[in-house]
């Protein structure tokens, strides 16, 4: 038997506050309250403020200088490319900028002035150079003459080898031997003897006829 529209109506509103209960106090939807932090939030310090300089993007890294002076100074640290810090000044002959530089004595250090522009405009005063650091001493010890004459192997000066010129080249020519045997030409005895056996020859044929 099918219930009737009454009891149909009563089962609806039944699941509805039923569902409404079940949203209202579900796990998901419980809100938790998160401890507040209780004492003084630290205030952060900012940067000196003025002037502020920019490593130029073309370059990977620039070096920084204790001074303005890549040869009386020594390196202290980079900065990269695209880099940006707060600047104090230039130099006397404004080739160096003054930064500052956390982490050095009194955060402050130079870099080249060509390899950065000026981001941020403000006061650059002319600054004077820190003074250079003093080089190490060296200490000059005193040696005895004999222990290094003992030590000393003297050297013996060598006389170098004279030159000597070779002999003068004599290149060998033949001359055509023209010298007559027992003063009479070579050509002529041979002719002789030819002549007088041909005459022999011509004889001896007649003869013989």
């Amino acid at each position: 038997m099918l219930p009737t529209r009454k009891a149909q109506l009563v089962i609806f509103v039944t699941f509805i506050i039923l569902g409404l209960v079940l949203t209202v106090y579900s796990p998901l939807h419980s809100t938790a309250l998160a401890q507040q932090p209780t004492g003084s939030i630290p205030t952060v310090t900012g940067t000196p403020s003025g002037a502020i300089v920019g490593v130029f993007l073309d370059l990977l890294q620039i070096n920084v200088y204790s001074g303005p002076s890549e040869f009386l100074y020594p390196a202290i640290g980079v900065l990269l490319a695209g880099q940006e810090i707060p600047a104090y000044g230039y130099s006397e002959d404004q080739s160096w900028i003054q930064i500052y530089y956390p982490g050095v004595l009194n955060s402050r250090a130079w870099v080249y002035a060509p390899y950065v522009k000026i981001v941020k405009a403000g006061p650059l005063p002319p600054l004077v150079a820190p003074s250079t650091p003093t080089p190490a001493s060296t200490t000059i010890v005193d040696i005895d003459p004999t222990l290094v004459a003992a030590f000393s192997s003297p050297s013996i000066p060598t006389r170098l080898p004279t030159f000597t010129p070779p002999a003068p080249l004599v290149v060998v020519t033949f001359s055509e031997n023209t010298e007559a045997v027992g003063r009479m030409p070579v050509g002529l005895l041979i002719f002789g003897f030819g002549f007088v056996g041909a005459l022999g020859a011509l004889i001896s044929f007649l003869r013989g006829r």
